[in-house]
């Protein structure tokens, strides 16, 4: 199937991987890393892909057309790998989809799905009951200016992103139609969770 016109794709990995103990996106998954896969996958659906790395952070081999960004501020979590991947994509696209590097499980059509509800809304995001998944969602980049505020006034919360702005909530039941388990929204943050991840999907 072919990309999405007008949406690009914002992938982080410059967390600190404490709880794993070694860096994620170096994760081995059958014949790729973490990084690589999930890079991968996303292109299926999206381009151009900014892969937001920390400074001074070793990546893996990419493809070529991968574009990599630097967040040169410390400890601002998603908040500000968010701004420096809307940096760079800022006049490529409208919209891109914002992913963690650990979802090696993620199904493009998933992706595809989510983007598909953006509509007319700032932000298409998966929402379980109370429990937004901000790292599996589209956001606009017309949010831009927002996050450049909130960063400015130390506000780190992805949620504090929404205020103001026009958000579809997308219910989990309609996702399960295509990834019954979930298996997409799944993260590697431990070495019990990635034994699991990769015994899901037997390699």
């Amino acid at each position: 199937m072919s990309q999405l016109p007008g949406i690009g794709g914002i992938v982080l990995c410059g967390g600190k991987s404490s709880r794993m103990g070694q860096p994620k996106a170096w994760l081995p998954f059958g014949n790729e890393v973490l990084l690589q896969r999930v890079v991968r996958l996303l292109g299926e659906v999206v381009s151009p892909i900014v892969v937001v790395a920390a400074p001074g952070q070793e990546l893996p081999l990419l493809p070529p057309d991968v574009l990599i960004a630097r967040d040169e501020r410390e400890a601002q979590g998603p908040i500000g790998g968010m701004a420096a991947g809307f940096a760079l994509l800022r006049g490529q696209v409208t919209a891109a989809y914002v992913s963690a590097c650990d979802v090696p499980l993620l199904k493009p059509n998933l992706v595809r799905l989510i983007c598909s509800e953006l509509g007319d809304a700032d932000v298409a995001i998966p929402v379980d009951g109370a429990f937004p998944q901000p790292l599996a969602a589209v956001y606009r980049l017309s949010l831009e200016t927002r996050l450049t505020e909130m960063l400015a006034a130390g506000k780190l919360r992805v949620v504090s992103l929404w205020d103001g702005a026009k958000v579809n909530q997308i219910p989990l039941t309609a996702l399960r139609q295509i990834d019954p388990e979930l298996d997409s929204f799944r993260n590697a943050n431990t070495p019990e969770e990635f034994a699991d991840i990769r015994l899901r999907a037997g390699v």
